[in-house]
């Protein structure tokens, strides 16, 4: 521990982080934390100012998901940490290291319903790892250490810490503690013996992958050990690219509009190895993939939250581990089944490649002709980024991710992710191509943060799909109630003139053939772009169409 001279909190505060190793934060300035603005004044920390509360909040979750360590986050108090809240909700559900700072009314202010105060902890309790207030400035370190600590360890998720304004402009001498060290997360040598044993043992096994805690050499061991082992991989709801989605034993994503046969093998399989996956409503069809609390398939369940064992589900085999660190061991280990299951994987695996030939939908642009051509000229190391809506049906269904965290993507549901996201992912990979698709509706709750993107000159190209609808709400409408459209409607601006006010590269496409060549400027523009495409609300879904209702 190195001590420093005696500083304000604020200072003690921006040391403490770069003591973690942190080089960037995203925020809104508040009057709430000026002392802690003050410190990231010539720290070396690189600050990105924002729109909203809520876009720095998802730009620090991305963050946390490319980089594997907390993002960092500061909003001002009340109205800010409520914007913020819903980064720290996708964070906790897909299991994303991020610390979150929010400024608090000064300490002898409290609990007297003071000008935007709120109580972090009531407020924060069900969303976050753990929430607290640093009521004293010498004991600064030891809150950011722990915050670190309980950040990455076990599953991955988000933490709150409230910073009252007289707190950091305190002053004191103190100590920086160092970077967080992490238990390794690895399982037993009789838990992976265990796992590999019901596992040569069974006719028609499947692994699910998700969850948090992977890495680049996760992925890389995943694909080593389904070899191995001939198993096939499906990826649970939003997390594609976990296997590199043209290895042999990769048979598709186990989430919304699954492929009817892949459904079919999870529910024929004998054997599920769980790795990482919480096996939620999205990932098991509303719990019936795997239905609860005894699966009629013998599960073996891998997750880092002892906890979540038995939450849901009774396993047959349980561990506690970090899923990627487990998967390193199964990898050096693995070996050949009992009776081979070569006919298993080559049958799933022929499926997943049917369900990726384009299924026609109507317009004269049409967004599985879209994704085509995205798989066919970006490279390996694209990264994909969305938010909710069904417009991403065909993004899960058609692109093919071929590299660890090329998506980036909300388990949670939440849309205005993508732009956010794909914000963070350029500037934390400049060298990358980074493509935001967008509905119309879920670019309009964050479409501000564009002017994030042209700030700081992270050229990401946003494809929105423009239907003039909030199509997934009108899908269920039209299954529930058929002719009926009630509150979906909107009228949009000119997306690309949206653009050019900003400075930045926009145009729109309204047929298949344009969309290449408009795509291939946009890369080339050496700025932010927004391709503005006008695809028929005939096409609700992949599969489901409106049929000529207005």
């Amino acid at each position: 521990m190195t001590e420093t001279a005696r500083q304000q909190g604020g200072h003690i505060l921006i040391d403490s982080l770069k003591a973690q190793g942190v080089d960037r934060v995203f925020c809104i300035p508040g009057e709430s934390y000026l002392a802690a603005l003050d410190g990231l004044y010539e720290s070396g920390i690189d600050t990105i100012v924002a729109r909203n509360e809520g876009g720095a909040a998802l730009m620090a979750e991305a963050d946390g998901k490319l980089t594997g360590k907390p993002g960092i986050a500061f909003v001002t108090r009340g109205p800010g940490a409520t914007n913020a809240s819903c980064g720290v909700h996708v964070a906790f559900q897909d299991s994303t290291p991020m610390i979150l700072f929010v400024g608090q009314v000064a300490s002898g202010q409290r609990d007297r319903e003071a000008f935007q105060e709120v109580d972090y902890g009531a407020m924060f309790g069900p969303l976050a790892k753990w929430v607290a207030t640093i009521d004293r400035v010498d004991r600064i370190p030891e809150y950011v250490s722990h915050a670190f600590h309980v950040a990455q360890s076990g599953r991955p998720g988000p933490v709150v810490l409230a910073l009252p304004e007289d707190m950091l402009t305190s002053a004191c001498n103190t100590t920086v503690v160092p970077s967080a060290a992490l238990p390794s997360g690895k399982a037993s040598q009789d838990d992976i013996d265990a796992i590999l044993d019901r596992l040569s043992k069974a006719d028609r096994p499947l692994v699910i992958v998700g969850g948090g805690g992977w890495s680049a050499a996760a992925a890389a061991a995943l694909g080593r050990f389904a070899e191995k082992a001939v198993l096939p991989v499906g990826a649970a709801f939003r997390c594609q690219d976990y296997l590199d989605n043209r290895h042999p034993n990769y048979v598709g994503d186990i989430g919304i509009g699954i492929n009817p046969t892949l459904a079919n093998r999870v529910r024929e399989a004998d054997v599920i190895l769980s790795l990482g996956a919480r096996l939620g409503e999205m990932t098991t069809s509303g719990y019936t993939l795997v239905t609860p609390p005894i699966p009629r398939q013998a599960l073996i369940h891998v997750h880092s939250d002892p906890s979540e064992i038995g939450r849901v589900y009774r396993p047959q085999l349980a561990v506690i581990a970090n899923a990627g660190a487990l998967v390193q061991q199964l990898a050096d280990l693995a070996y050949a089944p009992l009776a081979s299951r070569d006919e298993w994987v080559r049958m799933a695996r022929a499926d997943y490649e049917q369900w990726q030939q384009p299924q026609e939908t109507p317009g004269s642009l049409r967004m599985e002709q879209v994704i085509t051509r995205l798989n066919e000229v970006l490279d390996d190391d694209a990264i994909m980024t969305n938010g909710a809506g069904n417009y991403s049906a065909w993004l899960h269904r058609y692109y093919r991710y071929r590299g660890w965290r090329t998506q980036l993507a909300p388990t949670s549901g939440s849309m205005g992710y993508g732009l956010p996201a794909a914000v963070a992912a350029k500037l934390r990979h400049p060298d990358r191509d980074v493509i935001c698709l967008a509905g119309d509706g879920c670019f309009q709750m964050v479409a501000q943060e564009f002017g994030t993107a042209c700030q700081y000159g992270a050229n990401v190209i946003v494809l929105v799909s423009n239907n003039g609808m909030y199509g997934t709400i009108r899908m269920h409408q039209e299954r529930h109630y058929p002719g009926r459209p009630s509150g979906t409607q909107m009228t949009n601006p000119d997306f690309a003139a949206l653009a050019r006010a900003y400075g930045a590269h926009g145009a729109t496409v309204t047929n298949d053939e344009d969309f290449l060549d408009a795509f291939e400027e946009a890369r080339k523009a050496g700025k932010p772009a927004i391709l503005d495409l006008r695809v028929s609300p005939e096409a609700l879904s992949p599969k489901l169409h409106l049929t000529g209702r207005a």
